[in-house]
């Protein structure tokens, strides 16, 4: 559908995906951490996975429906991710950088989202939305 073409949230979201790759590896190799980091490395590249397969999507209906599962994933992840933080698996400065990148990813989502929604219904209130 073209929306391929310099894609923050397509780049943003395979980079995340990478680092979530390596954070599993350290989780298991150093850490010896196997169920946690299961989860993790799931709905961590998942997020890239539903932003690809949303910007090949045949409409924009499916376009908007991956997008809504890769947030839905991006939240998911951001749970692990203060689990992980706060059961002392990751470091301050691990989760602070890690982090942030998902909440990045999570804005952008949601912006796309916010938008797809004023598209699609112009007349819709933003209260609430988030």
């Amino acid at each position: 559908m073209g929306r391929r073409k310099d894609n923050p949230v397509l780049d943003k979201s395979f980079n995340f995906a990478v680092r979530i790759v390596k954070l599993y590896k350290y989780l298991t190799e150093s850490r010896k951490e196997y169920v946690l980091s299961k989860q993790i490395l799931r709905s961590g590249t998942s997020i890239g996975a539903n932003v690809h397969e949303a910007v090949e999507g045949f409409s924009d209906k499916d376009f908007q429906f991956k997008l809504s599962i890769a947030l839905k994933e991006a939240r998911e992840t951001e749970y692990w991710l203060k689990l992980l933080h706060q059961t002392k698996y990751i470091s301050e400065n691990q989760y602070t950088s890690i982090n942030d990148d998902c909440s990045e990813i999570l804005s952008l989502l949601v912006s796309i989202q916010k938008t797809l929604n004023h598209k699609n219904d112009p007349n819709q209130n933003d209260e609430g939305d988030q």
